[in-house]
This record gives structure tokens, C-alpha cells and sequence, in this order.
């Protein structure tokens, strides 16, 4: 693939020391915030591009590093689910077993003080490529642990399918993909403490003159943020927008990163999916209105949407719709990736459809709930370079001197 004139970063192997260790291990990214930290990268440079320079950063250890595991009311009924250092752990083994297409990095760090990750997946990892770029988040919302499996899903299937599998070798040959496995750690960590299941779902900010704790990641967006009613603005309730937009460490850390992915004026990152549970659905943008078109949303891009969102339903036995129609609400993800950038970004609402178990489906049901998601996340892939390629309009979009999915050197997403 061809490589840009500029590399706008390097990013070197997270690395797992000290095994299944419960703490979490040393994670081996490019310096985002340390200029000389005194631990060099301890993995071999990819076989594409020069060794890197950029040195270790260490991800620090959950201030309660348990095993979801070990609790004897865990949604896994005693085995299954990852805690934060055991997430962590898994994606440096992940990583540090196929250097040559992934590699991870610090983004961030929530209010806590946990390092926020992301993990890159190419055949050219450590050069900053020109194809389309996909992001995966998960685990907005603390409840929703099922998220987090999802995203180790992806990674095993991306990395151990590569080389084996000839449509997965292709897509990650021509693609960029990002992972971010868990956007809500401190929350994520508070919502089994201890053995409980308390049914948290924001982070664990405290609110400037309230007792209560905690913002709504999935509310606190700068698009359209508390603009129609589909948000509060008590800081008690579930989804608590926060007193500003992007107010909470997390959101901000991400919507940074986003913003980085901005090359040449031009946003490289193609398409999204954001992981959520429960309802099985779907859902695409926009969230804040019930109307199928809006301003920044036309018949074209609605219709994309819904063919892409419908094809993927069709596979994964979800419901398929407008985020709107569920309920309607502003200041989401969704809506700030296309509202600002023309993302194309779906929401996957995993199991289950409804009802018990709820946000705690048995750690026995999780292989089957990720594995599920196979084919509508490779049929995502394959259209994310121009998703309007679905409804036939390729040309209108996508064509020379359109955006990044029609760039010299771009390997076409298969028909």
C-alpha cells in the first residue's frame, strides 16, 4: 500500500509483561504525553518500516485490580469476562503475538487515572497508510461489560484470521482499523466492586456542586449536546449530560484522537461502530431527531445508512433503524462522528433483545453473542472505504477528488 509523505505517528507493540498477571502489564506505545520516559520498547520493529524510535509508555495498574471472574455474583456466573487489568493483559498477549499487523497506544486516561488504549490492525502497522480507516469503540457505558468481549472478539478474529483466511487477510491488507476496547474503565471497575452488580452506566467524575457522581459518555458530545431533550441535566439521573460538553476525561481523550485522524484536511477515518448492549438493534444517526433527514443528513446518506444497516442486521438477526426512532437523544457518539466528520456510524445494540438477563447475560453465552457479529463486521469492513457504493452511488461520492476512499494507491473495497 502506498505510504503517505508524513507518518503522523508511530505505533509500537503493546506488549504483555508478567503473563495473567491480575495488574495490569506494561503496555508499549509511542510517547503521547512523556517526552523521555527511561523504558525503551522491548519488541522487534515490524518487518515493513525502519525500527521506531518512539519509547515505552506504561499503563497503570486499575486502583482495584479484580477479577470480574472471581465474583461470586459476576455476569459471568464465575468465569468469562474481563476485568480492566485483565483486558489489558489480553490485548498485550494479543499484540505481542502478531507484531506485524497490530500495535497499540495510549490515547488518553480517565478521571481515575487508568490509560485509555487503542490498538491498530494493518499489514503496514507502524506506517501511517493511505486506505480507509475504520474505528471500532466499546464500553461507554459501564453496565454493558459484553462490550468489552467484543472488542478481544475482534482482535482474535482480525489477527488470528490473518494469513488463514483469505477475506480477512484482504481487509486488514487494505485497511486501517482501530479498536478501543474500553472507553469507560473507572466505571466499568466501580459496576462489580466487591462482587456487586450495580447497574452503573456513567463514568465516575464527580459533579462541581453536587453529590453525585458520574456524567453520561454517551450524552456528554460536543454535536448538538443537550439541544432536544434526549439528555439530562440533573446530575443524578442515568444519563446526566454532563455541565459541558466533552467535560469528561474520556469523551474528550476520544474526540482528541478523532480529531488527529484529520490528514491533510481531510478525515481518514471512513466508518464507526460503537458497541453498546442491550436490544439487539442496528442503529444509525441521528439520535437527536426522530426525522429521517435533517440538516447534514440527506436521502443519499440516509439511505446508505439504512442499506448498509439493514444488510448487517440481516446477519447478526438484529433490529435495524434510526437511532431517533429507539428514543431520541442528543449529545451522542453517533451523531458527532457524522455531524462533524461524515462518519458513517452504526451502533450495535448487542444481546439481549429484551429483558433478563439484561446487562449480565452468563459469561456461557458470550462466545456465541461475539461470535455472531462475524459477518455483519466483515460485510462493515468491506463497505466502509465508501459505504455509499451500496446504494449504487459510488461514483457520485467516492469518485476522484472525493475524500479518502477514492485516493491514488487505495486497494477498492470488494463488490
Amino acid at each position: 500500500m502506498r505510504r503517505r509523505p508524513i507518518v503522523a505517528r508511530t505505533f509500537l507493540a503493546l506488549t504483555c509483561l508478567g503473563g495473567a498477571a491480575l495488574h495490569a502489564p506494561v503496555l508499549h506505545a509511542p510517547a503521547l504525553h512523556d517526552p523521555a520516559p527511561r523504558v525503551p520498547a522491548l519488541h522487534a520493529p515490524a518487518p515493513h518500516a525502519p525500527a521506531p524510535h518512539a519509547p515505552a509508555l506504561r499503563v497503570a495498574a486499575p486502583r482495584a485490580p479484580v477479577s470480574r471472574a472471581s465474583f461470586p455474583g459476576s455476569p459471568a456466573g464465575g468465569s468469562g469476562y474481563h476485568s480492566y487489568a485483565e483486558t489489558v493483559a489480553e490485548v498485550g498477549r494479543i499484540v505481542a503475538a502478531h507484531p506485524g499487523i497490530a500495535r497499540g497506544a495510549v490515547y488518553g486516561t480517565s478521571y481515575e487515572g487508568r490509560d485509555l488504549i487503542v490498538v491498530k490492525i494493518s499489514d503496514n502497522v507502524a506506517v501511517d497508510e493511505d486506505e480507509p480507516e475504520v474505528l471500532f469503540t466499546h464500553h461507554q457505558h459501564a453496565r454493558e461489560h459484553l462490550t468489552v468481549e467484543m472488542a478481544l472478539h475482534l482482535l482474535h478474529l482480525l489477527t488470528e484470521g490473518y494469513g488463514r483466511d483469505g477475506r480477512i487477510t484482504g481487509l486488514v491488507d487494505g485497511h486501517e482499523i482501530w479498536i478501543m476496547p474500553d472507553l469507560n474503565p473507572d466505571g466499568g471497575e466501580y459496576d462489580l466492586a466487591g462482587g456487586s452488580r450495580r447497574g452503573w452506566r456513567k463514568n465516575r467524575q464527580p459533579t462541581p456542586g453536587s453529590s453525585a457522581v458520574g456524567t453520561d459518555l454517551n450524552r456528554n458530545w460536543p454535536y448538538r449536546w443537550g439541544c432536544c431533550g434526549g439528555s439530562s441535566g440533573s446530575p443524578a439521573a442515568q444519563t446526566y449530560r454532563g455541565p459541558a460538553s466533552e467535560s469528561a476525561p474520556e469523551v474528550r481523550a476520544v474526540a482528541g484522537w478523532v480529531r488527529g485522524r484529520v490528514v491533510d484536511g481531510v478525515q481518514q477515518i471512513r466508518a464507526h461502530i460503537d458497541w453498546h448492549s442491550y436490544g439487539e438493534m442496528v442503529m444509525w444517526p441521528y439520535g437527536h431527531t426522530r426525522a429521517d433527514t435533517a440538516p447534514g443528513l440527506t436521502r443519499d446518506d440516509r439511505a446508505a445508512y439504512a442499506a448498509l444497516g439493514r444488510s448487517m442486521a440481516a446477519v447478526n438477526g438484529y433490529t435495524p433503524r434510526q437511532a431517533g426512532d429507539r428514543y431520541v437523544m442528543d449529545g451522542t457518539l453517533g451523531d458527532w462522528m457524522w455531524g462533524t466528520f461524515k462518519i458513517f456510524s452504526y451502533t450495535f445494540e448487542m444481546y439481549p433483545a429484551r429483558g433478563a438477563p439484561g446487562f449480565y447475560p452468563p459469561g456461557g453465552r458470550i462466545a456465541a453473542q461475539t461470535a455472531r457479529n462475524r459477518e455483519a463486521v466483515l460485510r462493515f469492513l468491506e463497505y466502509s472505504g465508501c459505504v455509499y457504493r451500496i446504494i449504487g452511488a459510488a461514483a457520485r461520492y467516492c469518485g476522484a477528488g472525493k475524500g479518502p476512499a477514492a485516493a491514488p494507491g487505495r486497494r477498492p473495497a470488494p463488490a
